[in-house]
């Protein structure tokens, strides 16, 4: 029986300081059916040198509107009956993690998965920030704060074609909207591997600064909005309370 082909997309702008991990660590997977698409956003640095050192990878560079437009392109360019995204400053942990990710969706049929992720120092990637250590869904747990982490999300195609991809009016939560959106709205079937598999370095544009923060968990509220959901204001004030426990592991 042939293994589901797997589509992995990262966008990436100006990346040249991070993306060569991110790379390396798709190719470095013992999975034998994986396609990466890498969508720029129009590079000024190295960072399109360094992609083409990887022929594998299925490169669109071109002007977008930010990080959700590129992740719309990349899913509907994509072949895979599975879909991932890993941020060009982000890696996967060991060689693997899609090898278990698939095996996990396939043995239990499940439509998403998820696993634990460790955000790090961006200079010295030995040195862990916060641990995310996620769990299995329960109903309502987007209620009570719970959310897994996106660079660890695997999904689906079938699930974008029926329920829709990113929303782009959320210029920092889609991917939160998104999760909600296939798991608490329309009651997915997800699992969870109980592993690390991404290391994220911090700085990311959702922890960028407090403004940043602030607009995060101000889109948590409008995507309970959005989605006919009670209990968004919280929402607001659980989930980053939830998020303190991960500096203590």
């Amino acid at each position: 029986m042939d293994k589901p082909l797997v589509s992995i997309i990262t966008a990436s702008f100006n990346s040249a300081s991070t993306i060569y991990d991110a790379l390396q660590s798709v190719a470095n997977q013992t999975y034998p059916n994986i396609e990466h698409i890498v969508v720029d956003g129009l590079s000024t640095d190295k960072t399109l040198e360094i992609i083409k050192q990887f022929p594998k990878v299925v490169l669109v560079s071109e002007k977008d509107k930010g990080v959700y437009d590129a992740f719309n392109k990349g899913w509907k360019l994509a072949r895979g009956e599975i879909i991932a995204y890993l941020n060009a400053d982000d890696f996967y942990v060991n060689s693997e993690v899609v090898e278990k990710m698939v095996e996990m969706l396939e043995k239990k049929s499940a439509g998403a998965g998820w696993a634990d992720l460790d955000y790090i120092n961006r200079l010295n990637p030995e040195k862990i920030i916060r641990h995310w250590k996620s769990s299995e869904y329960k109903s309502g747990g987007f209620f009570r704060g719970w959310a897994p982490a996106h660079p660890t999300f695997f999904a689906r195609r079938s699930l974008y074609e029926k329920f829709g991809g990113f929303d782009e009016q959320f210029k920092i939560s889609a991917d939160y909207e998104l999760m909600l959106r296939f798991l608490e709205v329309n009651k997915v079937l997800g699992v969870y591997l109980p592993e690390t598999i991404v290391k994220m370095r911090v700085g990311g544009m959702s922890n960028r600064s407090i403004k940043n923060i602030l607009r995060a968990n101000w889109e948590v509220y409008l995507a309970f909005k959005k989605n006919n959901l009670n209990g968004g204001w919280l929402v607001v004030l659980l989930k980053p309370l939830s998020k303190l426990k991960q500096f203590f592991f």
